[in-house]
C-alpha cells in the first residue's frame, strides 16, 4: 500500500473546521494563490453537525470550476451530484447511490425480500436515491413490492415522538434507509423506541459511514455497501488518493512531455475558456493499477470496476463481510444474516420463523447454488442443512410448488423465515415413542413450521396442528407402460415353468413309456402273434415311435407316424389326444395376452384388490412396494398387515429408485403418493411410467403446513391459504409445477405387425434346438460306434435294442450289417438293399440265411 511521505513529495495539508460556503471556498482559493497544486485528497472521517451540509458538492464545484483534481477516499454512497458539472474532476473511491442500491437488491432478491418500504430523511441526494429505487421496482419482473415511503425529518423532531409514529406505521419488514451519519443515529434510536430494530426487521443503509455511531444503537438486522478497505485507517484511504493523483500527473506529463507540460489548475480565477480545455482531462484517471486492483475511474468519477463488501451488523460480533460484489456479479456467504449467537440459539422474534422441508420434487427442489456468483437462481431461496455445532452449514437452493406457497405466504401473513432441510429426509414417523422427520422437527421444537409434500392424518395429528389443506392427494399405484415389445420368452409365459415340466419331461415321457409297454406286451406285439405258423419277425414299433406320435399329436402336425396295434395302447393314445386338445387350446388362449403384454393390473379396485392382499396365488406374483416410513406405508401396515410385510422386500429408496426398478421390470408396482407419482408420471422422459386408472386415488387426504400444538399462526396461515385458492393461485400453481406432456390415458391397442423383437423368443429356440441336434448327432454316432461288436455279436437277445432304436427290418439289419467285420482278414461286402415291397420279406429272410451260413463256415 502506498504510504504518504511529504519527504520526497511535496505535501500540503488543509484543515476545515467551519463547512459554510464561504469559509471553505476562501480557504481553498488562497491556498491554490499561494502555490500551484495538482490535485486534492479529501477525507471526512465524521460529518460536522452542521446546516450547511456535507463538504463534497462544494468541492465538486470548486473541481468543475478551477480544474482542480480532488479524490474523495471516505466510505458512504456517492457525495456528490449526479451527473457531474461538466468540467469537473471530483473523483471518489465510494459508491454510487445507484450503484449500492443495485447490489441492496441482489440481496433482497436473493433471499426472496420482495416487500421493502422506503425510509429517507431530507439529506443531500434523497431525490437521487427515490429516483433510482423507483427506477429499479417498475417494470421488473422480479415483482417487488414497495409497501410505503416514509420521509422523516429528524432534526425538527427534537423528542422523536413523530418519527417513532411514522415508524410504527410502517408494517414492512425490509426498510431501505437513506440519510446522513447523524441522522441514521437518531432513526435508529426511534426505531427501537417503536420495536422497529429487533431481529424481525431488515435494515438496509445507503450513504452514511455507520462505523461512527454509537453500537448500543444499531439494529439488530443491519446491512450496508461499502468499497473495499472501508476498514482502513484514513492515512492508508490517503495514500491511495495521493497515489491516483500521482498517477495522473504522470499521464499528463507523458502527454506533454517531460518539460514544459501544463498544471492541472492555477488558481480560481481561471477564465472560462481555460476551464473548458480542462474539462478533458478525466481520460488521464483512466488507466490506475493501485497494489494489483484497478483504480481507474469513469467519467462520472467513480472507479469504473468497484470491488464492494456487502456488511452486516450483528450484535456480539460486530461488522462482518457477508458478500462481496465485482463486475455486475454478487458472492453471498451463507448465511448472509446469522441469526444464531455462540451457542446457535436464535434470538427470540415473534415475526421470523424456522421452516423445515423436506426434498421432494415437485413440491421441494433442492440445488447447489451458481458456483460463479454463490447465489440462488431467480425463483428459488437459500436453504440449509440443520444447524450443527462446530459444522457450517452448506449453501443450496430451494425451489418448487411448496417454496412458491411459502413465498406468497410470507407476504401475505407478515413473516420472514429461515428455511432448512430435515436431517433425516423422512416425513414423519414414531418410532419407540420418539418422532423423526420434519414432524419431529416440530414436535421438538426445533422448528416453527414444516411444509411439504407432508400427509395429513390422524396420528400426525394428534402431535401437530395442520393448516388446511393446500393439495389434494392420496394413495396411488404406479406401473410400467408396455411399449409393444415382449421378452424373448413371452412364448412360454402362458404356463408357469412347473407346468411346462409336467407336460414334456413327466407327462409325455411317462405316457410314451406307457403305451410302448402296453403295445410290447399286447398279443399282437413282439413274438407274440395268435397265428402260431407264422414266423416270427417282431413289431416295429419302438419308444422312439411312441415318443414321435405323441409329439404329432400335441402339435397336430401331419407328419409320417406308426399306430400301435394294441387295444390298449389305442385306448391310452385317444386319452392323451384328448388331453392335448385342452393343453392345445389354453395355451392359445392365454399366448394372446401375453404377446401384446395388456396390464391386467390397471384393473385394481384398490389396496384391498386380491391382486395385493394375495400376490402369490397369481403367475408371476406381483412385485410391489413403497418408501418405508412415511404415511402410505404406515396407512398399509395399519390395514392390511400381510401387504404390509409381504412387500417389504420391495420397498424402495426414493420414488426415482422405484421408477427404475419399474422401467427395467424389477417392481411390477409402486404404491406411494399420489400427488407425487402423478407428477412424476407426466414428467417421466419417454412417458414409460403411468398411474392405474387415470390417476385413480385411494384414501383420499391432503398435504398440510404442519404447526405447533396451538400455534398462533393456524389461523393467518389457514385465512391466508383460503385467499390464494379464492384467487386461483393455487391453481395457477399447480399447472406451472404439476402439470407435464405425459398424458395418464391408458394407450389405445391397435393392430399392428409383429417384428422380430415380438417373435425372437421363437427364433432363440430355434437356435437353441439347432444346437442341441448337433450335440444328438454326435452322441449318436459315439454311441454306434462303442456298441457294434456287440450288436453284431449278439444273438437271439436284441429286444431290447429293437425297442429303443428299430424303425425297420430293412434299417435295423442294415445298422447292424452295413458295417465291415474284418475276421480272418476276410470282408463281409455291404449287401444291396432291394426296396420294392412285394419281395420285401423274402429277401430279408434270404439274406439272414446266407449270414447265418457264412459264421457257421468260418
Amino acid at each position: 500500500e502506498p504510504k504518504i511521505s511529504c519527504s520526497h513529495s511535496p505535501c500540503v495539508s488543509l484543515q476545515v473546521n467551519d463547512s459554510s460556503p464561504k469559509t471553505v471556498l476562501s480557504q481553498l482559493c488562497e491556498l491554490l494563490a499561494a502555490r500551484p497544486l495538482q490535485g486534492l485528497v479529501y477525507e471526512e472521517e465524521r460529518p460536522p453537525r452542521t446546516a450547511w451540509g456535507p463538504l463534497a458538492p462544494m468541492l465538486e464545484f470548486v473541481s468543475a470550476q478551477t480544474g482542480l483534481p480532488i479524490v474523495a477516499v471516505g466510505g458512504g454512497a456517492g457525495l456528490g451530484r449526479m451527473p457531474q458539472e461538466s468540467g469537473s474532476i471530483f473523483l471518489q473511491f465510494s459508491s454510487s447511490t445507484a450503484l449500492q442500491l443495485e447490489v441492496i437488491f441482489e440481496v433482497l432478491e436473493e433471499y426472496d425480500w420482495t416487500a421493502f418500504s422506503v425510509v429517507s430523511t431530507r439529506h443531500h441526494g434523497y431525490q437521487d436515491f427515490l429516483s433510482v429505487v423507483e427506477g429499479l421496482t417498475d417494470g421488473s419482473f422480479i415483482g417487488w413490492e414497495k409497501k410505503s415511503v416514509v420521509i422523516l425529518n429528524v432534526t425538527d423532531d427534537p423528542g422523536g415522538a413523530r418519527t417513532r409514529r411514522l415508524l410504527k406505521e410502517n408494517e414492512a419488514q425490509v426498510r431501505l434507509l437513506y440519510c446522513s451519519q447523524e441522522e441514521a443515529e437518531l432513526v435508529f434510536r426511534a426505531a427501537w423506541a417503536a420495536g422497529q430494530a429487533g431481529a424481525s426487521h431488515m435494515w438496509f443503509a445507503v450513504g452514511p459511514a455507520l462505523s461512527g455511531l454509537g453500537m448500543e444503537s444499531l439494529p439488530r438486522a443491519l446491512f450496508a455497501v461499502r468499497p473495499q478497505g472501508w476498514r482502513d485507517e484514513p492515512r492508508r484511504r490517503i495514500a491511495r488518493g495521493v497515489s491516483v493523483l500521482t498517477h495522473g500527473a504522470v499521464a499528463m506529463r507523458k502527454e506533454y512531455g517531460t518539460t514544459g507540460g501544463p498544471n492541472f489548475v492555477t488558481n480560481c480565477m481561471t477564465d472560462a475558456n481555460q476551464t473548458q480545455r480542462l474539462r478533458g482531462r478525466m481520460r488521464y484517471f483512466s488507466n490506475i493499477t493501485l497494489g494489483g486492483r484497478d483504480y481507474s475511474f469513469n467519467m462520472d468519477g467513480y472507479l469504473a470496476n468497484p470491488f464492494l463488501d456487502v456488511i452486516s451488523w450483528t450484535p456480539g460480533r460486530g461488522w462482518e463481510d457477508v458478500g462481496w460484489w465485482e463486475n455486475g456479479v454478487l458472492r453471498l456467504r451463507y448465511p448472509a444474516w446469522s441469526r444464531y449467537g455462540p451457542f446457535l440459539k436464535p434470538p427470540d422474534d415473534a415475526q421470523h420463523l424456522r421452516v423445515v422441508t423436506l426434498e421432494e420434487r415437485p413440491f421441494v427442489i433442492v440445488e447447489l447454488a451458481d458456483p460463479a456468483s454463490g447465489t440462488c437462481i431467480r425463483d428459488s431461496v437459500p436453504c440449509r442443512s440443520a444447524i450443527h455445532e462446530g459444522v457450517a452449514p452448506m449453501k443450496q437452493c430451494c425451489k418448487g410448488f411448496c417454496i412458491d406457497i411459502l413465498k406468497r405466504l410470507a407476504k401475505i401473513v407478515g413473516f420472514t423465515y429461515d428455511l432448512y432441510l430435515v436431517t433425516n429426509g423422512k416425513h414423519g414417523k414414531k418410532i419407540d415413542g420418539v418422532w423423526n422427520g420434519m414432524i419431529g422437527e416440530v414436535v421438538y421444537k426445533r422448528a416453527d413450521m414444516a411444509i411439504g409434500s407432508l400427509t395429513i392424518n390422524e396420528e400426525r395429528s394428534e402431535v401437530v396442528d395442520f393448516s388446511v389443506p393446500f393439495v389434494e392427494t392420496g394413495i396411488s399405484v404406479m406401473v410400467s407402460r408396455s411399449n409393444g415389445t415382449v421378452s424373448p420368452s413371452a412364448f412360454l409365459e402362458p404356463y408357469s415353468p412347473a407346468v411346462w415340466v409336467m407336460m414334456f419331461v413327466m407327462c409325455l415321457t411317462v405316457v410314451a413309456v406307457t403305451v410302448f409297454i402296453f403295445e410290447f406286451f399286447s398279443p399282437v406285439g413282439y413274438n407274440r402273434s395268435l397265428q402260431t405258423s407264422k414266423k416270427a419277425g417282431g413289431s416295429t414299433f419302438t419308444i422312439g415311435k411312441s415318443v414321435w406320435l405323441l409329439w404329432a399329436i400335441v402339435f397336430n402336425n401331419s407328419v409320417p407316424v406308426e399306430n400301435p396295434r394294441g387295444t390298449t395302447s389305442k385306448i391310452m393314445v385317444l386319452i392323451w389326444a384328448f388331453f392335448a386338445v385342452i393343453f392345445l387350446a389354453s395355451y392359445t388362449a392365454n399366448l394372446a395376452a401375453f404377446m401384446i403384454q395388456e396390464e391386467y393390473i390397471d384393473t385394481v379396485s384398490g389396496l384391498s384388490d386380491k391382486k395385493f392382499q394375495h400376490p402369490e396365488e397369481q403367475y408371476p406374483p406381483l412385485k410391489f412396494g413403497t418408501v418405508p416410513n412415511g404415511s402410505t406405508e404406515k396407512n398399509i401396515r395399519s390395514n392390511y398387515p400381510d401387504m404390509h410385510q409381504y412387500m417389504g422386500k420391495y420397498n424402495q429408496r426414493g420414488v426415482e429408485d422405484a421408477i427404475l426398478n419399474l422401467k427395467t421390470g424389477s417392481l411390477d408396482a409402486f404404491i406411494y403418493d399420489a400427488a407425487v407419482l402423478n407428477y412424476m408420471a407426466r414428467k417421466d422422459e419417454g412417458c414409460k411410467v403411468m398411474t392405474i386408472g387415470s390417476g385413480k386415488v385411494f384414501a383420499t387426504t391432503g398435504y398440510g403446513i404442519a404447526l405447533h400444538k396451538n400455534s398462533r399462526w393456524k389461523r393467518p396461515l389457514d385465512l391466508a391459504l383460503l385467499q390464494l385458492v379464492g384467487d386461483d393461485e393455487i391453481e395457477m400453481l399447480e399447472r406451472l409445477w404439476l402439470s407435464g406432456i405425459c398424458h395418464n390415458d391408458k394407450i389405445e391397442v391397435m393392430s399392428s405387425k409383429l417384428d422380430i423383437d415380438n417373435m425372437a423368443g421363437v427364433f432363440y429356440m430355434l437356435l437353441v434346438a439347432m444346437g442341441l441336434s448337433l450335440l444328438v448327432f454326435a452322441w449318436e454316432h459315439l454311441v454306434y460306434w462303442k456298441l457294434r461288436h456287440c450288436m453284431a455279436t449278439s444273438s437271439g437277445k436284441l429286444d431290447f435294442l429293437l425297442a429303443i432304436s428299430r424303425v425297420s427290418p430293412v434299417s435295423f439289419f442294415t445298422k447292424i450289417h452295413l458295417v465291415t467285420i474284418k475276421r480272418h482278414k476276410i470282408t463281409v461286402k455291404r449287401p444291396k438293399i432291394i426296396t420294392k415291397t412285394h419281395n420285401y420279406h423274402k429277401k430279408i429272410q434270404k439274406y439272414q440265411k446266407n449270414t447265418f451260413n457264412y459264421y457257421k463256415k468260418t
